[in-house]
Formats: structure tokens, C-alpha cells, sequence
């Protein structure tokens, strides 16, 4: 049996489905409060639904009964995140390692673990991430970490200033820098892919695209396949600098913590990954397409 928890969320649903789909048994966590249609959803792929809430330990260890891995996405942010009771600390912190103790305890084999690559500045959300890699590596469960880039499904949408629709972009710094967009459909099947390939026994593995495209060079591609120009404002990274300083709720410090790294993201050599697995990733292009 595998568990998936966050499997209401956006990798987690995709999740549940490819395991679904190929026959193999899954069972996923919800909380009381999920959104019923979405947990519906799961049903109707044949997922098994168990109750519980990473906050609350005993209905983690009902939960890892009887199963061989668990493959965590959950986040409190940005959707489920609730000041002073489920936030980045409680959840994403705390919530996760109970998972892990919860996991080890029940005898659960393997434990994938969703992060984000390591970043210049900090904020609440990173130090959560990297807490928890670091319990998972001393748990002694065999693990994966995946530590995925900017998902294209995110930050290449409207929510955070590039409205395609209206032919308009925000990008933040110069633009100028290449980054590893990812589709969060690939990193669902990597997550699958990692409860059996070697390469992902015992491993931390940065995930990106087939090719590092600058915001700029995006807004190019999106050009071209639209066939509209795009209206560009560009966000310095001073104010980015200052909104992190200036910040005080541990969501909004840690989404201007993304930001300001996506001014300097670097690309992620994917090289060894992709020569090992037969995973073919989406392009920023086939983005464009899909959405236009």
C-alpha cells in the first residue's frame, strides 16, 4: 500500500492518479477539512480515503498501518495555511516529522519527501524544508528527498503576476537569468518513479526542466505562440529585499523569499536524472501551448 499525503493538493492528486492508474494500491491522507470535491475525486480514481491531519499524531500512525511507502507533498501554504494554528511551523515542520516518527514506527519502507532546492535567503518555509530533510535522513527510513524548481503551473500563472490571458508579465529582478521551470506533472512522476529506481534510493534529487529559459526569454516564448505582445513590469531586487524585511506573517515572508530567489535562481543540471530515468519533461513551449 502506498500513502499519499497532500494527495488534495495539486502534486498529490496527479500522484494519487499515476498510481492508480497502473494497478498499484494507494490510500490517502485528508483532513476533515479538505475540499470534498477534490476528495471525491480521489475516490473516484479507486484512492482508499483515511482521515487524519499531520498535526495530529495518532491519526498518522493509523494512517502508516500496513503501508510499504509514503510519499508526502503537504504544505499548509499557500491554501491551507491558517495563522496560529495550521501554518508553516505546525504543518510543514512539525506536522512532517510526526509523519516520519509515524512512518518509522509502523515499519514503512520508504518515505518521498517533497522539498525545494536549498536558497540564498531565509525564510520560515525553507527553514521548515530543511529541518525536515534533515529528520528524514536520520530516521533511518530509506528516503528520497525530491527538491523541485519553480513549478510553470505557479509561477508562470496569474496568482503570482503572469496573466497570459491579458498579455501581461510581472517578473521579478532583471529577468535575465536562466531558471529550470517544471511542470508539477513531471514531479509527480518522478515521485512515482523514486518508489523503485535505484537512483533515488537514499537521495536528494534537484529537479527542473529539459532547458533553463530566463523570465525574459518566457515572456519571448509566449509571444510566439500567442501572437500577441506582452506588457512587461519588472520588480527590482531591492523591493524584493525589502518586502522580505519588511514582512512579518511567516506566509508572506516566505513568498518573498521565492521571489527573491527566482531574481537569482541558477539552473539545475538534470543531466544524471534524466540519463537514468525515462522521464521526458515538459517545455516551457508546451506550457505555452496548453494554456494558450
Amino acid at each position: 500500500m502506498n500513502l499519499v499525503v497532500g494527495a488534495t493538493g495539486m502534486v498529490g492528486t496527479e500522484i494519487c492518479r499515476l498510481l492508480a492508474s497502473s494497478g498499484k494500491p494507494v490510500k490517502a491522507l485528508v483532513r476533515a477539512k479538505s475540499d470534498a470535491a477534490k476528495v471525491e475525486k480521489l475516490k473516484g480514481l479507486g484512492v482508499a480515503v483515511s482521515q487524519g491531519d499531520l498535526r495530529d499524531r495518532k491519526s498518522l500512525d493509523v494512517a502508516c498501518q500496513g503501508v510499504g511507502a509514503v510519499i508526502a507533498t503537504a504544505s499548509a501554504m499557500p491554501f491551507a495555511y491558517t495563522p496560529n494554528d495550521n501554518t508553516l511551523h505546525t504543518a510543514d515542520q512539525d506536522g512532517c516529522l510526526n509523519l516520519i516518527a509515524a512512518a518509522r514506527d509502523a515499519g514503512v519502507q520508504h518515505l518521498v519527501y517533497t522539498s525545494f532546492p536549498p536558497m540564498t535567503p531565509s525564510f520560515p518555509l525553507q527553514q521548515a524544508k530543511r529541518i525536515v530533510e534533515a529528520g528524514l535522513r536520520g530516521s533511518g527510513l530509506a528516503y528520497t528527498i525530491l527538491q523541485p524548481t519553480y513549478f510553470m503551473e505557479v509561477w508562470l500563472s496569474p496568482a503570482v503576476g503572469f496573466d497570459y490571458a491579458n498579455r501581461k508579465a510581472v517578473i521579478y529582478g532583471t529577468g535575465d537569468n536562466p531558471i529550470s521551470w517544471i511542470s508539477f506533472l513531471d514531479v509527480a512522476q518522478f515521485a512515482v518513479a523514486s518508489l523503485s529506481h535505484p537512483i533515488a534510493q537514499n537521495s536528494v534529487l534537484e529537479l527542473g526542466g529539459p532547458a533553463s529559459v530566463s523570465p525574459n526569454n518566457v515572456v519571448r516564448i509566449f509571444e510566439n505562440v500567442g501572437r500577441k505582445s506582452f506588457e512587461v513590469t519588472h520588480v527590482p531586487v531591492e523591493a524584493l529585499q525589502a518586502n522580505l524585511a519588511a514582512a512579518t506573517d511567516p506566509m508572506q515572508k516566505s513568498f518573498a523569499g521565492l521571489m527573491l530567489n527566482y531574481a537569482g535562481a541558477t539552473p539545475i543540471d538534470m543531466s544524471a536524472v534524466l540519463k537514468a530515468c525515462s522521464i521526458k519533461p515538459r517545455t516551457v513551449e508546451a506550457y505555452a501551448h496548453s494554456v494558450l
